[in-house]
């Protein structure tokens, strides 16, 4: 029997080593998340941004919507360009290249003189936001031990939700007619300190092997493993499934093989259900929605604080969830939560607002929401794809993850104020708390764990003909 076939078959090793890993891993994790806080900033920015922005333009509901969602159309490109870019040119050149597209979409946003620019430059800072989502994920799972993986990559979600805090003070704090051009402009900080960071820090290992450059990708695996980890075995381990792998990292035709299917339904599900369940309506529209309720620009613009607050809260729960709990257990106990919390907004607003009980229980149901959604779904969603997405379509696979997230999420932004002008506040929230039952539900039924597994033992388990979970769980 051939080596390469000894390697692949017998049970999970753990080559990364029990020890503390290097100072490198951690860097790594918190350069590259820095895509993460980019991505938070320039979607939350424009709630702040929007509620002067409609004034100085006098924008209506729908004109608002588009400036909103334009940014997502470009996400949606970046994240179909990145996938394959990076399967040519490697995952740190595209995160560096993501990161002058921030620069360059910040800039021009700030000094936009008309709204057909400023749509421009927001489409420009999609693209942008795109390639983070869909690479840094990545970037972090490949180069990241098994271990420490989860928390590692939720640090990407978690500094999303830094970037939308951010986003909420700097529209609190530049409040007034033309504070939305400086609140813009400050993206470019993290921009540069991104594109400078990543020119330090390695190629994922995985990329090095595809390109056949095995002496690379030791040295790079000696430099974030433990003293002592063995990475022959572990380089030895990618090298079994990268000769599986096209030389071209895969094509969409690939997607449609049989054994990729409840792996391409993991995946897809739940980044359709992270904003089905109506995450990014809060986000984009608290404020304004507050603000039309009667609650006032004032505590409209408070609340989204304590919105990006209780984001933050979320990241830093979910990372420590994910890998003490689990993924699948981590969102089986929260999202009921999110679903009630959701539940309660709606029959909020179902009454008068005249009574203080009745704003009282408006703003506690959306911290609550926020809370609960974003460990048990937010902290997961960037998290789930790059785990269980074989290697050998990892690049066209990965873009279809992300573009199902940012195209629900478009669905979402293009109809959030249509919706509550529709059927209004209390019917829209309704949805979107059904929308959080039915993502318990396919979690309980489709997603495998994944905790504590390497990259390579999760694609042995899909290519099993046991079931996906049962065949996880035999290992």
């Amino acid at each position: 029997m051939p080596e390469t076939t000894r390697v692949a078959d017998r049970p999970p090793v753990h080559p990364t080593g029990t020890g503390r890993p290097p100072a490198l891993v951690y860097a790594v994790a918190a350069v590259s998340a820095l895509g993460g806080l980019l991505f938070g900033y320039d979607t939350g920015i424009i709630s702040g941004a929007l509620l002067h922005l409609r004034d100085d333009l006098d924008l209506s509901s729908r004109e608002q919507e588009v400036v909103v969602s334009v940014i997502l159309l470009g996400a949606m490109a970046g994240a179909l360009v990145s996938g394959r870019t990076a399967v040519r040119h490697g995952r740190r050149k595209v995160v560096v290249a993501v990161a002058v597209i921030f620069a360059v979409g910040a800039v021009t946003a700030a000094v936009a003189p008309d709204v057909a620019t400023l749509i421009a430059a927001r489409f420009v800072l999609g693209l942008a936001v795109g390639g983070a989502s869909n690479m840094v994920p990545v970037y972090i799972a490949e180069l990241a031990p098994a271990a420490v993986r989860g928390r590692l990559m939720v640090l990407f979600q978690l500094m999303v939700a830094i970037g939308q805090l951010i986003a909420y003070l700097c529209g609190w704090a530049l409040a007034g007619s033309g504070g939305w051009r400086v609140m813009f402009a400050l993206a470019v900080i993290p921009a540069v300190a991104l594109a400078v960071g990543m020119l330090f820090l390695p190629e994922s290992p995985r990329w090095l092997i595809e390109q056949h450059r095995a002496d690379d990708a030791l040295r790079t695996l000696r430099r974030l493993r433990p003293a002592g980890a063995d990475v022959a075995a572990e380089a030895a381990e990618i090298t079994a499934v990268t000769r599986n792998a096209p030389a071209d990292g895969g094509s969409w035709g690939q997607l449609r093989q049989r054994w990729l299917r409840p792996a391409l339904l993991i995946a897809v599900g739940i980044a359709a259900f992270s904003q089905l369940t109506g995450i990014n309506a809060i986000v984009y529209y608290a404020p304004t929605i507050l603000d039309d309720a009667g609650f006032g620009d004032s505590v409209a613009l408070l609340t989204g604080i304590g919105i990006g607050a209780m984001l933050v809260v979320a990241g830093a729960v979910g990372a420590i969830a994910v890998d003490k709990a689990g993924r699948r257990r981590t969102m089986l106990w929260f999202l009921p939560g999110s679903a009630l919390a959701m539940a309660v907004l709606a029959l909020a607003f179902a009454t008068p607002a005249e009574s203080a009980a009745q704003r009282w229980t408006v703003i506690i149901s959306l911290f609550a929401y926020i809370l609960f959604n974003g460990v048990g779904m937010q902290a997961v969603v960037w998290l789930i794809g790059p785990e269980v997405l074989p290697l050998s379509v990892r690049g066209p696979a990965t873009s279809l993850a992300t573009l199902s997230v940012w195209g629900f999420d478009l669905l979402i932004a293009m109809t959030a104020l249509t919706a509550i002008n529709t059927i209004g506040r209390s019917g829209t929230f309704l949805f979107y708390a059904l929308m959080n039952v039915a993502c318990v539900v396919f979690v309980a039924a489709k997603v495998p764990e994944t905790k504590g597994r390497s990259l390579e033992s999760i694609e042995r388990a899909l290519r099993d003909p046991l079931p996906f979970r049962r065949a996880l769980e035999k290992r």
